[in-house]
């Protein structure tokens, strides 16, 4: 319990990496990690502890008898770069292939905009969070959880912000107003001083969409083009998230039957972890810090499950939205206690982001 205190409860240590593990500055500004030292450090027994070092004893959750996965495949420095990333909440655990194909949802229409969309790659997933009325999965007016005048809420990733009240016409704006202009992986921490909220709408170049399979943009925007001023459409809100961390599993079966299975076994765990030490929030607790957890739709690799995707919120009172990102798979509810520690690279790690240090997995 102490070790996944240590682990969870601070920032992913900042590696001392050797100059082979990283590239020469790029004309970006960034650098490459060319191996998982580079990006982020592999525990050792010296700085974490012995316990560190080893899978949980006390697990009493276990994947099916017959779970099998590639364990074959080099998984480090082959996921696609992506700057920004946008969960839509559904209150769903599961989805139709492509969740752009959800027909009246706001993926649907997040995918038909995707020539509005700038600055990059945006990863597109739907989740699990509760829709903001409460309504449940199944309404008992008939009209299901979308449509037209269907409300939901969407989580803007680095930014750190939920929009409120997005309908599937309110997606251009949204686009346009709030995600171009919201920070991306890779951009600077601090916050630039114009970005405060408006109503209208501005305009953005096209890059792009993708569900995490497909790219239509550049990966690097010039990091030093100021973003333009934020613009919250009529009738959107936009609120911060509270959470100090974000677990997002994937969880899609259609896709691949042992995500839907792997991922709320691997909730389970983590929150047996995190519950004693108060740091557990579940869908409906707004309390702030802790730990948010949530199911979301493919992101690529599924013959790797289960993949897990850890967001930190960067610390200080000037800097904006999320510090790093870890990137994993293979995880297996043994691994949950050490989370937030690379103590399997080789095995592990597909990549991430650090925007303290300006460094990236791609």
């Amino acid at each position: 319990m102490t070790t996944f205190l240590r682990t969870i409860s601070s920032r992913f240590t900042t590696p001392s990496a050797s100059s082979s593990d990283l590239t020469s500055l790029r004309s970006d500004g960034l650098l490459t990690a060319k191996t998982p030292a580079g990006l982020f450090p592999t525990t050792t027994a010296e700085v974490d502890g012995e316990d560190c070092l080893h899978d949980c004893e006390s697990c009493t959750i276990h994947l099916p008898r017959k779970w099998e996965i590639d364990e074959d495949d080099k998984l480090y420095g082959n996921i696609k770069g992506w700057q920004r990333h946008l969960l839509v909440a559904t209150g769903k655990t599961d989805w139709v292939r492509d969740v752009e194909d959800e027909k009246g949802s706001v993926m649907e229409a997040v995918g038909k905009a995707a020539g509005s969309v700038g600055g990059g790659r945006l990863m597109l997933s739907a989740s699990n969070i509760p829709l903001p009325d409460g309504r449940e999965v199944k309404d008992e007016d008939g009209m299901g959880i979308y449509g037209p005048e269907r409300r939901t809420s969407v989580l803007v990733l680095p930014a750190w912000k939920w929009v409120d009240g997005v309908r599937p016409r309110d997606v251009e704006g949204l686009i346009k107003g709030v995600v171009n202009a919201a920070p991306t992986n890779t951009s600077s921490l601090v916050a630039p001083p114009t970005n405060s909220a408006t109503n209208g709408a501005t305009n953005g170049t096209s890059n792009g969409t993708t569900n995490g399979t497909t790219s239509k943009g550049d990966a690097h925007p010039e990091p030093d083009i100021p973003s333009p001023p934020l613009t919250l459409p009529t009738g959107l809100s936009l609120r911060p998230c509270t959470h100090k961390y974000l677990i997002l599993l994937c969880s899609q079966a259609t896709r691949d039957a042992r995500c839907g299975q792997s991922a709320p076994l691997i909730r389970r765990e983590l929150e047996r972890h995190l519950r004693p030490l108060n740091l557990y929030r579940d869908l409906h607790d707004t309390r702030p810090g802790g730990v948010g957890i949530y199911f979301i739709s493919h992101v690529g690799g599924h013959k790797y499950s289960a993949n897990m995707m850890v967001y930190r919120q960067a610390e200080g009172e000037e800097v904006e939205g999320a510090g790093q990102c870890i990137w994993l798979a293979r995880v297996r509810p043994e691994d949950c206690e050490n989370i937030g520690k690379v103590v399997k690279p080789e095995r592990q790690l597909r990549g991430g982001f650090d925007r303290e240090r300006g460094v990236v997995s791609w």
